[in-house]
């Protein structure tokens, strides 16, 4: 487990309700992970979120704008300051 000062500053906070069971049960894996309740939360909850950022980047082509993909892959722009500054950025989720 890592200790307080390896930890980033936690500077909100999130309230919620749920049922007695629910909570069990997070505690219970929580237990079985040496973390937290807190910890095991926020871990999860933050897992879950690149999951769900990272799905939302599949996307479908039909044929012909598959070829078009395939085209423009293959001759690709040269870089600008746009996409330096892009590439330069953090993810969302980090």
């Amino acid at each position: 487990m890592a200790s307080a000062a390896d930890r980033p500053k936690s500077d909100t906070t999130i309230t919620m309700r749920l049922p007695a069971r629910t909570r069990d049960l997070i505690d219970s894996a929580a237990a079985s992970q040496g973390k937290s309740r807190t910890e095991f939360m926020v871990e999860s909850a933050r897992l879950h979120a690149v999951d769900v950022l990272l799905d939302q980047r599949v996307f479908t082509l039909d044929p012909e704008q598959s070829r078009a993909l395939a085209e423009a892959l293959a001759k690709p722009p040269r870089p600008n300051a746009a996409l330096r500054a892009l590439m330069a950025s953090k993810a969302p989720w980090e």
